[in-house]
């Protein structure tokens, strides 16, 4: 096979949960770029329509935090196309909070991040019947501690620790299931470093504390995962599976 082939996706049926976010739209992207049929997942609908337009993608209504919603979805889907090729986990769902947050908001980080995910994988499985490729998105801070240095002055945008522990442990939940799916379905994953959202970029402060902290020098564009995401998604990564590719400028080298 040609090598720029094997990034092709024709045919292939994906899902990407959480699809119109900041990163997600990104990467449905590159699935839809590459010739998949993409269906967007998430619970607003309104959302979708601001992220694509008239674009050819398709949306379905799906709670993360609910086991009945997400196997709603994924029948539904397969009901159509008879089949999910590639599950993109994005999506996560968590109430914010300091460093000694109340139970319930540490709760709401666990089920929301980590929880969430493996209940898409489990669900998902069922109806990936001639293989697939799974890809869970974690980031760098289910690999390292916040610097919490660069969130000096700027502290309500300092990373909480649910997030991070609950991002560990989607990585650790990608070699599990790459071991337990193996050899019809491919687990992956992907890490990524400094992504600001738009509106945390207003804060030019904060975004060259950020900078400094880069390797690169600078802060992530959404487009820079669009290769991993394809990669990891397609036959250009046959042979990998319980990988986690940090895509982070090289943040996690120092």
């Amino acid at each position: 096979m040609n090598v720029l082939d094997s990034f092709k996706l024709d045919g292939k049926v994906a899902v990407v949960t959480g699809g119109y976010g900041h990163l997600g739209k990104a990467m449905s992207m590159a699935l839809k770029e590459a010739g998949a049929e993409v269906f967007i997942a998430g619970r607003d609908k309104e959302k979708f329509l601001n992220a694509f337009g008239d674009a050819n993608f398709e949306f379905v209504e799906m709670d993360i935090l609910k086991t009945e919603s997400i196997r709603k979805a994924f029948k539904s889907i397969a009901s159509k196309n008879g089949k999910i090729d590639i599950l993109i986990n994005n999506a996560v769902n968590l109430k914010w909070g300091d460093a000694f947050m109340d139970d319930e908001t540490w709760n709401s980080g666990v089920d929301g991040v980590l929880n969430s995910v493996f209940r898409c994988i489990r669900e998902v499985v069922g109806f990936m019947k001639d293989g697939g490729s799974i890809v869970n998105i974690s980031s760098m801070y289910g690999i390292v501690s916040p610097d919490f240095r660069i969130y000096e002055g700027y502290e309500k945008y300092t990373n909480p620790p649910h997030y991070g522990a609950a991002k560990a442990g989607v990585i650790q939940l990608t070699k599990y299931y790459a071991v337990k799916l193996a050899p019809t379905i491919r687990v992956n994953c992907i890490s990524p470093g400094p992504f600001p959202s738009k509106e945390v970029q207003k804060s030019k402060g904060f975004i060259e504390n950020l900078k400094n902290r880069v390797p690169l020098k600078r802060i992530g564009k959404p487009d820079e995962l669009k290769g991993a995401v394809l990669f990891l998604a397609s036959d250009a990564s046959s042979f990998i599976t319980g990988h986690n590719l940090i895509v982070d400028g090289g943040w996690t080298i120092w």
